[in-house]
């Protein structure tokens, strides 16, 4: 099975999003250099960040996501995200009226199953969870095998924070990757087991 990765662009204090839910300056870095991220032509990144980011993103086969993200994006008009595969939401409700249930989203109820079934969808690629209030629960249920953060030069104050309503200590290990791009510091923890 593929290794379950907890990402996102965060603040330097912590926040992937304001407290209306916008990333404000936290995506800059995606269009702050001149190698394309990918085939859009928006996203332009330095070299460092391209060599860092583009053969991760390669090696997502599933995103998992809050039912909150899904509603605030429209479910992607139904096409996952970034040339992913699939999407699993987490979800205590069924799929929004309407919805195409040949579209590649599966709508599960509870981080384990989601983990289950994003798991079962991805095989040996990699399975990555929005951080955030899932993305906490997933780390908490013991789930996570690694945390990615792309960390940009500013303080939000408060919003939405990285690792959502976790309330208990988890270890990371030392740092394995520790890149500078532009506007953006990567970083890679293994999660201590």
């Amino acid at each position: 099975m593929g290794r379950v990765v907890m990402y996102a662009s965060v603040s330097v204090d912590g926040f992937v999003a304001d407290e209306n839910d916008q990333p404000g300056p936290l995506f800059d870095w995606l269009t702050s250099g001149d190698v394309p991220l990918d085939d859009s032509g928006v996203l332009k990144v330095s070299q460092t960040s391209y060599d860092h980011t583009r053969p991760y993103w390669d090696q997502i086969g599933v995103t998992i996501a809050g039912r909150h993200v899904f509603d605030m994006t429209d479910g992607w008009d139904g096409k996952p995200p970034g040339g992913v595969e699939h999407v699993v939401v987490v979800t205590h409700r069924p799929m929004p009226e309407g919805w195409d249930p040949g579209a590649p989203f599966h709508f599960v109820d509870g981080v384990e199953a989601a983990v289950a079934k994003a798991q079962e969808l991805a095989g040996d690629r990699v399975v990555e969870v929005a951080a955030g209030d899932v993305g906490g629960q997933v780390l908490a249920a013991g789930l996570v095998d690694e945390v990615r953060m792309d960390v940009v030069p500013v303080v939000l104050g408060s919003g939405k924070r990285f690792f959502g309503s976790v309330d208990a200590q988890h270890l990371l290990e030392d740092p394995d990757v520790v890149l500078r791009g532009n506007r953006v510091l990567h970083l890679r923890y293994r999660v201590r087991r």
